[in-house]
């Protein structure tokens, strides 16, 4: 059975270059366009991983990470921040949320998937 990642950014672009690696990879891939729309997507779904941005509008990244992990059943889901914010302020903040890697745009495909295979649920 195929893992299951969640990719949220407000950009299509992004989701469909990062959704199109991931299929080749074998992973199953699920969209959300930011935060508020990933926790809706996210009710009753197990997933494996979640790939998210950190700004977007409704509900940015890092929001997105504190209101998942108050969640039982996404606690312990892995979250790797996928975005142009390089500050350490940002990943420390990202860190004490829960993020448990940080990766800056742009990125090769071939670095993310390294990335999303060490961090992927079994």
């Amino acid at each position: 059975m195929a893992k299951i990642i969640m990719v949220v950014d407000d950009s299509s672009s992004v989701r469909t270059v990062v959704g199109i690696a991931l299929r080749g990879a074998g992973y199953e891939v699920v969209e959300a366009r930011d935060g508020a729309d990933a926790l809706a997507r996210l009710e009753g779904r197990r997933v494996h991983l979640i790939l998210s941005d950190v700004n977007m509008p409704v509900m940015d990244g890092l929001t997105f990470l504190k209101e998942l992990k108050k969640h039982p059943q996404h606690r312990f889901t892995p979250v790797m921040m996928l975005t142009t914010e390089a500050g350490e302020d940002k990943k420390a903040i990202g860190r004490s949320e829960g993020a448990r890697a940080w990766m800056t745009k742009p990125f090769r495909p071939e670095q993310m998937l390294q990335a999303v295979q060490k961090l992927v649920l079994p």
